[in-house]
């Protein structure tokens, strides 16, 4: 498999830089969760980081790449929305 040297920004990985398996189109995982086991045996933290574009070249505007970003709320969850499905919160 091919993999990626991708930075971290914030959170407790911030300034790292960490090989990421690349996914079939390329490009690494839109998500990365890091577990981390609590010392005294409780629930794990997990800390969420979310890919994000590294910055762009200035003549042609092309991607240079990608960075991870901390997000401090977590990853956000999203429902599958089927067509024939009512809307929630209405009537």
């Amino acid at each position: 498999m091919k993999s990626e040297n991708t930075p971290f920004r914030g959170g407790p990985l911030d300034g790292r830089v960490l090989p990421i398996l690349l996914g079939p189109t390329g490009h690494p995982p839109k998500w990365y969760e890091v577990p981390v086991p609590s010392p005294d045996g409780g629930p794990a933290t997990v800390y969420a980081y979310q890919r994000v574009p590294a910055g762009y070249t200035r003549r042609l505007g092309l991607q240079r790449g990608w960075v991870y970003e901390y997000v401090p709320g977590g990853r956000e969850r999203r429902t599958l929305k089927w067509p024939w499905s009512k809307p929630q919160g209405r009537g």
